[in-house]
């Protein structure tokens, strides 16, 4: 509201507020803080959520309770959309995308990845801090699984997503695919101009496909129980310094078993040189694959409901067991 002038002498704030056609309430309003309460159960869910992608708002409102946190599931599906986070499983209708998303299709499945900058991805993560909490994207190369960019934000906009990709590029080329999920930051023009600028082919995710891009997945898992979780950042500043210092550790000292216990910046820039052995190619999970493993986890979710009787001890041990 920078064009009303609240010093002007001549024309009231009212006056001015309504040849401008708003409301004199967003002029006053001022955004509160995210309560205490809120920021405990929002730490709460994003563990969760990395223990069980698969529970939706009904399911997690189940398990706090059992852990004793009363709370309705209209707050639960709140907190979960702040966050950006969503349950995986298969929407109804998931044909049917909106008229002003261009989609692209999962380029990835079946193809063997054997170099760097052949295949990169990103995605975006929710970061508690010790009051309030962030959003962080990061860049990855899939076969050396190095993060070539990253950026922390306040906001779930896209200009930070696009300022790493731009980083990416500059500093380490470009790939021959770029790999993303369907959110609005990565389907935004601004992000698919500077990949079509490239002329880099676009894959995107298919919905409640987690495998899709499991390797950005597992590096948000480690990244948080190694560095997050352990620390209450206080402010965006000292979450980008621990981020920061961590992924420099991930990239520089962190062995990788299936690299032959080499670091993610030896994979990436050793094969770029030629002067690495022992380097196993990826190959992208099939889709029959993804079925049969996303069957597995729905079975054992219905046993779990199946297997608690009402009224009997040790019931909540035995869901827990099977579940």
């Amino acid at each position: 509201m920078s064009l009303v002038e609240r010093s002007e002498p001549d024309l009231p704030i009212a006056a001015q507020c309504r040849l401008l056609k708003v409301a004199r309430s967003t002029l006053y309003y001022r955004p509160l803080p995210v309560s205490v309460d809120d920021l405990r159960l929002m730490r709460w869910l994003d563990e969760q959520f990395l223990q069980t992608p698969f529970y939706r708002s009904r399911r997690m409102v189940a398990v706090m309770r059992r852990n004793g946190l009363v709370v309705n599931r209209k707050r639960v599906k709140r907190l979960m959309r702040v966050m950006g986070i969503e349950a995986i499983y298969q929407k109804p209708n998931t044909s049917l995308g909106h008229p002003a998303h261009k989609v692209y299709p999962y380029l990835l499945r079946g193809l063997v990845i054997d170099r760097p900058n052949q295949v990169w991805c990103a995605d975006i993560t929710y970061v508690p801090m010790a009051k309030g909490f962030v959003y962080l994207v990061a860049v990855m190369d899939w076969f050396s699984r190095r993060v070539l960019s990253w950026r922390v934000s306040i906001t779930m906009d896209s200009d930070f997503c696009v300022a790493a990709l731009r980083e990416a590029m500059e500093q380490h080329g470009r790939p021959e695919i770029f790999n993303t999920d369907q959110g609005v930051q990565f389907t935004s023009a601004d992000f698919l101009a500077g990949l079509e600028a490239r002329a880099v082919r676009i894959s995107m995710d298919g919905k409640g496909r987690y495998l899709d891009n499991i390797f950005i997945e597992r590096l948000w898992r480690s990244l948080k129980y190694e560095e997050i979780f352990l620390k209450a950042y206080g402010s965006p500043a000292e979450a980008r310094g621990g981020i920061g210092a961590w992924l420099t550790f991930y990239n520089d000292d962190r062995p990788h078993q299936a690299h032959g216990y080499r670091t993610p910046r030896e994979v990436f820039t050793g094969v770029a040189h030629g002067y690495v052995d022992n380097v196993s190619p990826l190959t992208t999970s099939p889709q029959a694959q993804q079925q049969e493993e996303k069957a597995f986890i729905d079975s054992n979710i219905n046993l779990s409901i199946v297997a608690v009787v009402p009224g009997r001890a040790g019931d909540r041990e035995m869901g827990r067991s099977l579940s």
